[in-house]
């Protein structure tokens, strides 16, 4: 099918993917992270205390996500979809006119719970499941959203803030989610329920059949892959998170630091498109065991960088992981455990992700506080990432051997009420 075709037949799908990663940004630590500095000097906190408030907040949400995100299983986006939206809503408001600072950490649970968790799961969820032949491709089309979100709403946030009150924004934030209702039920009005879809568009795991829940956290490669989620998720947050202290050790005016973002938003979008293209062609676990080398180069990079044009090449190699983070993970479950309890085992893959934001920021936040320059940290994220990529390579190897030798189940494209 050519792609005008493709589009046409599965845009209401696509475009509810999509919508629903690019309002996950309000939800997402690129996002809250613009308003460090303001949140800091209104509850007087210092970036330990501010990193520690997130982590609390995050941890809880990813705790929840276990038991949520199997709720994907059982129930049709349209449903859960609207429900979450109006959650983060109700949290960007909660964020607006808060005046405690014991209630931060409830805030930023909602947020990230709304925002980050269920949005991004319900989305790439629904993708991995509604898709087998194109999986790949409608992944890297869904999570456009991630990009677009990434690449706009931080420099829209950074210059609106110069004219009008941060809590303003959150209010913004609020309004655009309710709007989002309406349009995400028309979208879906002919979705099929997971539990039908279940029993006839299928894609089987390893050993030719589905896997359970269980019995995916009772299997060697679950733990040899847990690594390799919590990183990305953990030491892109504490990048982002510190964005502004981070500015300042570079030298940089904070404008000048996220003028980077559409650079790394549009290597991200290539990465995200070509490795979407190259997973319908050559599975996951060809192409997942490598596709964390790039950060190796991207955090040495930001840890020497003393020029603009050094840093610029440091989002380069970001936004080639990133991009490929957003479909190859997503689709790995699916292909080796099976899609009929995808919602349940994605559901701990995206509470492992979860956790690793909330560490992330936490963690680096109180290394700064006791002297550990963000540099130095950098330096040690590097050596991690050449960790995982020896620990995917091997559980993935030996994994492989047992998947099915070709998926026979057909692409859905219009999916039947």
């Amino acid at each position: 099918m050519r792609l005008t075709e493709y589009l046409r037949a599965n845009a209401p799908f696509l475009t509810a993917g999509a919508m629903l990663t690019f309002l996950s940004s309000f939800g997402q630590t690129y996002f809250i992270s613009l308003f460090a500095g303001e949140i800091r000097l209104a509850f007087d906190l210092t970036h330990g205390a501010w990193g520690g408030i997130y982590m609390v907040g995050t941890m809880a949400s990813a705790a929840l996500m276990i038991w949520a995100g199997s709720l994907t299983d059982v129930f049709r986006v349209r449903l859960l979809g609207p429900l979450v939206l109006v959650g983060l809503a109700l949290s960007c408001l909660a964020m607006a006119f808060n005046p405690w600072v014991w209630a931060l950490p409830v805030i930023i649970f909602a947020l990230r719970f709304f925002g980050q968790g269920m949005c991004s799961h319900i989305a790439v969820v629904a993708m991995a499941r509604w898709f087998v032949a194109t999986r790949g491709r409608a992944l890297s089309i869904a999570t456009l959203g991630f990009a677009v979100g990434e690449s706009l709403v931080p420099l829209t946030v950074v210059a609106a803030m110069t004219v009008m009150a941060w809590q303003t924004l959150w209010i913004i934030g609020a309004l655009v989610c309710i709007c989002a209702v309406p349009i995400l039920a028309r979208l879906l009005a002919q979705e099929r329920t997971p539990a039908s879809h279940a029993e006839t568009d299928v894609s089987l795991g390893m050993s030719g059949r589905h896997w359970r829940r269980m019995e995916v956290l009772k299997h060697p490669l679950f733990w040899c892959m847990v690594p390799a989620v919590l990183g990305p998720s953990a030491f892109n947050t504490a990048f982002f998170f510190h964005q502004v202290h981070l500015a300042e050790v570079k030298g940089l005016e904070h404008l000048v630091f996220v003028s980077f973002f559409p650079l790394y938003t549009a290597i991200g979008i290539t990465s995200m498109v070509v490795s979407g293209w190259a997973l319908d062609k050559l599975g996951t676990a060809r192409l997942t065991p490598f596709y964390q080398v790039p950060m190796v180069g991207a955090f040495l990079l930001f840890a020497a960088s003393e020029s603009p044009a050094t840093l610029a090449l440091g989002f380069v190699f970001l936004g080639i992981t990133s991009g490929a983070n957003s479909t190859l993970p997503n689709a790995f479950w699916a292909e080796f455990y099976g899609t009929a309890h995808i919602g349940a085992i994605k559901s701990m893959a995206t509470a492992v992700m979860v956790l690793g934001s909330a560490l992330g920021p936490g963690v680096s936040g109180l290394l700064i506080d006791r002297g550990v320059g963000i540099e130095t940290q950098f330096v040690g994220v590097a050596a991690y990432f050449c960790m995982t990529t020896l620990l995917m390579f091997v559980g993935i190897t030996r994994a492989a051997r047992d998947l099915p030798l070709a998926q026979t189940q057909a692409e859905i494209r219009m999916p039947q009420p």
